[in-house]
């Protein structure tokens, strides 16, 4: 559990927003020049906006920066609040708004669910102490992936902000309905000013860097997910037709049982341990590093790796292997 308060890590903002029926494609619309808005100041490393899911009843929109400054200057700049001053005909009431700091990103790829508690300067140990016991609890259930506590942030929010993650919908609802949450709840009573929410985040993992498989945010560029992606697909898509070649399936049917075995392999195979590794540092290049350099290196990588599959594949099929 991460209990220390660093401001120069990098800052991740969550906020959750009703959205007043029939006018979810103008605010979509109106979240995209906002999100573009956000990319010309400081600092920005990204930003999500995910419409509601049966685990996520409002809209939910994700900023990353690379320090509380940059995200405290964008949140409270002039900028955003007059988006935010055009926006209002979409809200069906007000936002909720939480904000982390941590050295490595902290959605995870499958559940995670924000928890923020209001406590008195008075009672933090004791609260540390309960969240302690939380946590111990909340461990022994299955699908359990970890949790993280963060402190308030001066200037920006006051709450404690606590994240959880499970493997699955399912698990996740065995623990927040199971007796001994229950019981932990109501040991921690005068913490009981608490909000919570859980986010569905199913498709952050393609672009993962970070060592301990927690979620970084996509590359900036989509022509460097295009070319990512192609690197990581071409092969997966040849390799599962010489794969399924044998079986002589209809070609509807071949395709059909292609593309769904070539989505799970993307997902779980070849992008966190071919792409992700491979362009990683092009991806998402350290911040001091020079654009021009970067963008020549992962350009010659992805050349170097297309021609190479490009003659094995050649060889395979052409050479020692002819198919009709």
């Amino acid at each position: 559990m991460n209990t220390e308060k660093n401001v120069a890590a990098a800052a991740t903002a969550i906020i959750g927003q009703k959205v007043l029926p029939g006018r979810e494609q103008e605010f979509a619309s109106w979240q995209q020049d906002l999100n573009t808005a956000a990319s010309y100041y400081p600092g920005f490393l990204g930003a999500e906006t995910s419409p509601p899911t049966p685990l996520q009843p409002d809209w939910v929109v994700v900023y990353r920066f690379d320090s509380v400054a940059h995200l405290q200057t964008w949140i409270n700049s002039a900028t955003r609040q007059t988006y935010l001053d055009v926006g209002a005909q979409y809200f069906d009431g007000p936002a909720t708004q939480q904000v982390v700091s941590s050295g490595t990103q902290t959605l995870d790829p499958l559940v995670t669910v924000v928890v923020t508690h209001r406590v008195a300067p008075k009672h933090v140990d004791d609260f540390l102490d309960w969240q302690h016991h939380m946590v111990e609890e909340e461990s022994k259930f299955e699908g359990f992936r970890g949790t993280e506590l963060f402190r308030p942030i001066e200037g920006l929010q006051e709450e404690w902000t606590t994240l959880y993650r499970y493997d699955s919908a399912e698990h996740l609802d065995a623990w927040l309905t199971s007796p001994q949450r229950q019981k932990v709840l109501a040991e921690g009573e005068k913490f009981n000013d608490f909000r919570l929410r859980t986010i569905d985040n199913s498709f952050g993992s393609w672009f993962a860097f970070e060592g301990d498989g927690k979620e970084t945010p996509p590359p900036p560029s989509e022509t460097k997910t295009s070319l990512a992606v192609w690197v990581g697909l071409y092969p997966t898509v040849v390799l599962l037709t010489l794969a399924l070649f044998p079986l002589h399936l209809p070609l509807w049917i071949g395709l059909l049982v292609g593309n769904l075995l070539s989505s799970f392999l993307m997902s779980f195979l070849t992008m966190p341990y071919y792409v992700n590794p491979l362009l990683g540092r092009w991806l998402r290049p350290p911040p001091a590093e020079a654009a021009v350099r970067t963008n020549v290196r992962g350009l010659g990588i992805v050349a170097a790796a297309m021609v190479f599959w490009a003659a094995v594949f050649y060889l395979v099929t052409v050479r020692f292997w002819t198919l009709p």
